[in-house]
């Protein structure tokens, strides 16, 4: 991750800000505040700002007017009632904002999530960096055979070693012909450049954005559910467990109830419920007469039989 001279003189600036306030803030997010997160090769996630705690979880679902007196082992076994029962408006009266530098092909996957406020670095007012992403060799693999969505076995020696030339050869190539169409580095008098709106057309995705993303706990939550998974492509994933570290440092509680009822667990359909009561009486139950589909049924005991 690179942080230039001006970059690392705001972040400074920001951190030895203090305001004095009667809202709720929470010191273990504050000793996070505005400090970049390394992610990939060269890019990051921090903390810009966030609006309450687990007490105003406990207090939106009380409807109270402070932050109340019962015990904190009260507050934490509601905050686990609400999650385990999915009452997730409480969990949207918490906010959060996060400054993210990535790959825009992650991006582009990340904006699926539709329930954030996003403002991206504008490629029509400013110019890209010369950054890419290229991966390390333990991540570079093949397609798997049995998922459309995922990878299969490490590539190795000579061809792992020409799919990594391919890539910087390309996105070099690429910005080195952005550069020329801008035609505002090493400026030619004797030709105009290309408008910048559409000289980003010729940029890889893999080189590097990056946005602002606000959103709420709940929705947070559902997107560390997806992209923190095992299942989630590593790029992305990488920064959704940066973003849960950063999570626990602020709602602590929430997000234990969340680790366990949420990220830590499993669904069964009606139809699986069943089978399993099936079992448990002594039943011998097989795929042909469960019900379910070959997938569902494989699903099922991979997660009763790991």
């Amino acid at each position: 991750m690179n942080i230039t001279v001006s970059d690392q003189a705001e972040i400074d600036a920001a951190r030895d800000h203090t305001a004095q306030t009667r809202r709720a803030t929470v010191p273990a997010l504050e000793a996070l505040l505005f400090t970049p997160v390394p992610v990939l090769d060269h890019g990051f996630v921090r903390v810009i700002d966030y609006m309450g705690d687990d007490a105003a979880v406990v207090q939106a679902a009380r409807v109270s007017y402070g932050r109340g007196t019962r015990k904190v082992s009260e507050d934490e076994g509601l905050i686990r009632y609400l999650m385990r029962h999915r009452h997730s408006t409480p969990f949207e009266m918490c906010e959060i904002k996060f400054h993210v530098k990535l790959p825009i092909f992650v991006a582009r996957q990340w904006i699926r999530h539709r329930t954030a406020n996003v403002n991206e670095y504008s490629a029509r007012y400013s110019v890209m960096d010369r950054e890419f992403y290229i991966p390390a060799p333990e991540h570079l693999a093949a397609q798997s055979a049995s998922n459309r969505q995922g990878r299969g076995d490490v590539l190795e020696g000579d061809e792992a070693a020409a799919v990594l030339a391919l890539l910087r050869e390309d996105a070099d190539r690429n910005y080195a012909h952005y550069e020329f169409m801008l035609n505002e580095a090493e400026a030619d008098p004797g030709r105009r450049g290309l408008a910048r709106e559409l000289a980003r057309m010729n940029l890889t995705l893999n080189a590097y954005t990056q946005w602002y993303w606000k959103t709420d706990l709940h929705n947070l939550f559902h997107f560390l559910s997806l992209r923190a998974d095992a299942h989630a492509q590593y790029e992305i994933r990488v920064y959704a467990d940066a973003m849960l570290a950063m999570t626990r440092a602020w709602v602590p509680a929430s997000c234990r109830a969340f680790e366990e009822y949420r990220l830590g667990a499993v669904s069964f359909s009606a139809t699986m419920l069943a089978i399993l009561r099936r079992m448990l009486a002594g039943e011998a139950v097989d795929q042909a007469g469960s019900g379910l589909s070959k997938r569902e049924w494989s699903e099922m005991m991979s997660v009763l039989h790991p």
